[in-house]
């Protein structure tokens, strides 16, 4: 294994170095912007480090049909969030910054009480609805493997996150994300311990119990947040409160900038949810125990592609570098060097992906062993292992498009990807079982992959090197042979 690190850590070392070089260049005349993106980097390294051991930590403690249970109630919390804070924050952020560059403080403060009041209407309305359904969502969405218990719980929390959600909003548009960093670090850290604590003093280990814990130290780990950014955000509104008269209104605009936003977030959620729900639901149909598919879902999505997913922080980190200056570079006109830069970076990624790729793949077995202490992930890892490529390099996309203003279409491809996926899972795995549902992830990836390059594509003429195309070939081809091969 020690071979495995090393060879790891040399690649992770390469491309970090190749890429501060590269961004450097691209960013040589936005020196502050770099270093404070930079931080950014290392913060969110740390944080999704930490929050990977912990997740293996919670994984091995509580098991894979817990996990399963467990990412179906989160998948509830997380369309809960999306109802409770869709919008608000960047309208926080677009009116404040208005504002505030015209010098108008005080309207800008006004338009963060008006965000803040739309905030707790939203999320007070959310946690009624969802009080509401509890017993529904328990009954019919979990199968009744849990009780409304954890369902309550989540309720109680979406005030204090929507409160966040706008303050946030606020600390991006004065240029003090770090605030809003700090919040998050304490909030991990706080998660943390209680997770563990409420684990370790439970008594009775069943996977209701278990959900309870876990959702219940995320609404405290929430509650704190708010608190602290609310407290954050008094001390510093203080050098911008003069006096001043008004009759400016931002309902108005604050609605024409959530409403688009929340629409298609509300679609993709939706979606997002109902995909999750349908899988282990499927897989009953093809012949599998409730108990038994909720235990295979937990293996895939709760751990597999979890792991599989962790590397891409790197690249996450430094393409949201990448968005503010290709916006630059598009309002310029300056095409020829996007086009240079989308080939640099995209080299940069596939050397990247195809390194971690084949790790995972050639150790498959061994890294299940050594993170998950079984050997049973070790056949998903390897399975999973050559869509990567895919994965890593589309997440580079998304933000390219964005940086090109094509949002709009970043979005349709995610929901046209998830309408896709949701047609796959309910026609194929009650035939294929576990095939259906990895064949579902291997179309998804790539569907996902080629309709965003064709997007790209169409807006700038950039063409992947035939190396790179290649490759991809040959991994698909890979993919199929492994797939086939385990028979699953």
């Amino acid at each position: 294994m020690k071979s495995i690190l090393y060879i790891f850590s040399l690649f992770i070392h390469i491309v970090i170095k190749n890429s501060i070089k590269l961004i450097g260049d691209i960013l040589k005349k936005t020196k502050i912007f770099f270093i404070n993106g930079f931080i950014l980097t290392i913060t969110t390294f740390v944080m999704k480090s930490i929050g990977m051991v912990f997740n293996l930590y919670v994984s091995n403690k509580i098991g894979s049909e817990a996990i399963g249970v467990f990412s179906l109630v989160m998948s509830v919390y997380i369309f809960a969030i999306t109802l409770a804070t869709t919008g608000l924050s960047l309208a926080c952020t677009c009116i404040v910054s208005e504002e505030f560059a015209k010098g108008n403080y005080f309207n800008g403060l006004k338009a963060v009480r008006s965000c803040l009041i739309f905030s707790l209407v939203l999320g007070v309305g959310t946690c009624f609805l969802i009080l509401l359904f509890s017993e529904i969502i328990s009954k019919n969405w979990l199968n009744s493997m849990v009780s409304s218990t954890p369902i309550l719980f989540i309720a109680l929390g979406l005030p204090f996150i929507s409160i966040s959600s706008c303050i946030n909003g606020y600390f991006s548009a004065v240029r003090k994300a770090y605030k809003s960093a700090i919040s998050q670090c304490l909030e991990l850290l706080i998660k943390i311990i209680i997770s563990i604590l409420l684990l370790h003093f439970n008594q009775n280990q069943n996977v209701e119990n278990i959900c309870i814990c876990l959702i219940l130290a995320d609404v405290i780990s929430e509650i704190f947040s708010c608190c602290f950014m609310v407290i954050l955000y008094k001390i510093d509104k203080i050098k911008y409160c003069k006096r001043s008269i008004t009759t400016i209104t931002f309902k108005k605009k604050i609605l024409k900038i959530t409403f688009p936003v929340a629409i298609t977030s509300y679609i993709r959620s939706g979606l997002s949810t109902l995909k999750q729900f349908i899988i282990p639901n499927r897989l009953v149909l093809f012949g599998f125990p409730y108990s038994i598919a909720l235990a295979e879902y937990g293996k895939i999505n709760g751990m597999t592609m979890s792991l599989l997913l962790f590397p891409n922080v790197f690249i996450t980190s430094f393409s949201n570098l990448l968005i503010p200056e290709f916006t630059s570079l598009n309002a310029k006109q300056y095409k020829k060097r996007i086009l240079e830069i989308c080939k640099k970076v995209f080299f940069l990624t596939s050397i990247f992906s195809i390194c971690i790729s084949i790790i995972f793949f050639l150790f498959a077995n061994q890294i299940s062993l050594m993170i998950f202490k079984n050997i049973e992930c070790g056949k998903y890892i390897k399975i999973l292992a050559p869509l990567i490529l895919f994965m890593y390099q589309d997440n580079i996309l998304d933000s390219i498009l964005k940086g090109l203003n094509k949002q709009f279409w970043v979005m349709v491809c995610n929901i046209l990807d998830l309408i896709l996926t949701i047609c796959i899972l309910y026609f194929l795995v009650p035939s294929l079982g576990l095939t259906g549902y990895l064949l579902a992830i291997i179309i998804s990836e790539v569907f996902n992959f080629c309709v965003s390059f064709l997007q790209l594509y169409k807006t700038t003429g950039f063409k992947i090197p035939a190396g790179i195309v290649c490759s991809y070939l040959v991994f698909i081809v890979i993919e199929l042979i492994t797939l086939t091969k385990y028979n699953i």
